[in-house]
């Protein structure tokens, strides 16, 4: 065995024997979630500082003090955090985590050393039952996502780029985790996402003991293959003399991999155009992405292309916490991480807020988080079905963000949207997304569909107004010329086009992922 191989399997197993530890523990107190749950909330109480000011005690007292929140709440707090003028916790800052959202271009999360705690509480087991249904993972390297920013908030936010997802671990997990990863994390300080992305190819391509791909978003995976597809001889050439070529000024902080045993392993498994992607990965075992919703119909497309891999769907995870992981084939909540409540979004009970030991199978609930950042009650806004229970634990399929789009009092839902895409798509044509465009009162406001490639000639911008006006508040809204007419957009690659659309605005493109309704400005439609 080589001295890396051997590395690797070594912090393989003394990973394995940690998570495997939590992972006893997560079981143990499968039948006491209420307890654990309020012991956690006891926790966070002694650490925010609002909470001691109101002396808050226990949850109901604190469900009583506090209301529902969301970042427009916090926004002022954690700027005079960032200043150090105040502070939400008394847990050790230790980052503020960039991130955004559909209602804010930039969020800023406070990581402290208790809420990255809790953030560990729920890898370990998750990694736990990862290794339990792949055991090939124990002797391969992982590719965990890494998400970078866009070019416009580079230097705005330099030193702030740690959107690396084994940052995530604690510190004895973070170590031994650089043993076992596929691509340095550094990746995303390139100059741009064009280059990091190239590097990230050219390092998966350089090794030859990688088990598993682990990204948030399908396309990000698909886009990887497709790009791999089209500059095989460019990764060829880096692969072969250790170095960047013309990408060098932007890749200047990342190391170029040296590996021609991975450049003739890419030549051989290589036709010139497409590439057995089993021949140049033999190891690779698991593939991880979303898999619901939005993402449903990209994860199909993604296990075609990759048809002897094991295949897992994500659990619900934000930046700003953890609610789901993925879990012997379920998705029960991370109960040992954050306190926990559910908003009732259907029935007589909508908009009542409970706490999670109160939820019964067939709940329509969305989730507020309360962790050891400072942030308390915090509203994230996804849709969430009861599936079942792991003993007391709620178990949980997303479906969805909570709201669509309302540029003038149209209403219109992401169901809506998909209903359109879908009716348009068995013309043949090919749909992205219908694209809700925010004028800031230049023009009138209207909607557009993305389209990639050509469109079947009975497609028009009047059609698809048709289609539109089944909607009863959009088509009031067009009576009442709120609305312009529809538009459409043809793309020749449609993901890069509605990525590029979203990242205009100023959306980091780690967290970006197909969906069927987006709101965009247009001054973005008009730098397309």
């Amino acid at each position: 065995m080589k001295h890396t191989e051997w590395l690797t399997s070594g912090s393989h197993i003394i990973l394995k024997q940690w998570c495997d530890a939590s992972d006893r523990n997560f079981k143990q107190k499968f039948n006491a979630l209420e307890t654990t749950q309020r012991q956690i909330l006891h926790s966070i109480l002694q650490t925010s500082s609002l909470a001691r000011n109101k002396q808050v005690q226990n949850y109901e007292q604190f469900a009583n003090s506090f209301p529902a929140s969301r970042y427009s709440a916090w926004r002022e707090d954690i700027q005079q955090y960032r200043e150090q003028k105040r502070s939400l916790s008394s847990s050790k800052l230790v980052r503020f985590q960039p991130t955004s959202g559909s209602s804010e271009q930039i969020k800023f999360i406070p990581y402290t050393k208790l809420f990255l705690d809790e953030l560990d509480h729920a890898i370990a087991p998750w990694m736990a039952s990862m290794y339990r249904k792949c055991p090939q993972l124990r002797s391969g390297t992982h590719y965990w996502s890494v998400s970078w920013l866009p070019e416009s908030q580079r230097e705005v936010l330099k030193d702030k780029n740690l959107n690396d997802d084994s940052a995530l671990l604690g510190f004895g997990k973070r170590v031994l985790s650089k043993f076992t990863q596929a691509v340095p994390s550094n990746v995303a300080f390139a100059a741009n996402a064009d280059d990091a992305l190239f590097a990230t190819i050219c390092y998966l391509v350089a090794n030859r003991n990688l088990a598993m791909i682990s990204v948030w978003s399908p396309t990000f995976a698909l886009q990887l293959l497709d790009r791999l597809e089209l500059m095989q001889q460019e990764v060829v050439e880096v692969l072969e003399t250790g170095q960047w070529g013309s990408r060098q000024n932007s890749l200047k902080e990342v190391k170029a991999p040296l590996s021609s045993e991975g450049a003739k392993s890419l030549m051989d498994s290589s036709n010139g155009e497409k590439i057995d992607f089993n021949q140049l990965w033999p190891k690779l075992s698991l593939v991880s992405s979303w898999d619901t919703a939005g993402s449903k119909a990209w994860a199909e497309k993604l296990k075609q292309r990759l048809p002897s891999v094991q295949f897992e769907g994500k659990g619900l995870w934000a930046t700003e916490g953890v609610v789901t992981i993925p879990y012997n084939n379920q998705y029960p909540l991370a109960y040992q991480s954050h306190f926990y409540e559910f908003e009732y979004l259907e029935g007589e009970k909508k908009g009542q807020i409970i706490p999670s030991w109160q939820l019964k199978v067939g709940d329509v609930v969305s989730p507020l988080i309360t962790s050891g950042n400072g942030l308390l009650r915090y509203c994230l806004d996804d849709c969430l079905l009861v599936t079942g229970f792991l003993e007391q634990v709620p178990c949980f399929e997303f479906q969805g963000r909570r709201f669509g789009v309302d540029l003038v009092g149209e209403k219109l839902a992401p169901e809506t949207a998909q209903q359109l895409l879908s009716q348009l798509n068995e013309t043949d044509s090919k749909a992205i997304s219908l694209l809700a465009i925010d004028t800031e009162q230049q023009v009138k406001p209207f909607y557009c569909v993305l389209f990639e490639g050509e469109i079947h000639q009975s497609i028009n911008d009047e059609y698809i107004d048709r289609i539109l006006r089944q909607n009863f508040h959009y088509e009031l809204a067009r009576n009442l010329g709120q609305l312009d007419q529809p538009q459409i957009r043809q793309a020749q690659n449609g993901w890069n086009a509605y990525k590029k659309l979203v990242m205009f605005d100023g959306i980091i493109e780690g967290n970006i992922k197909p969906e069927p309704l987006k709101k965009v400005s247009l001054t973005s439609l008009e730098q397309l």
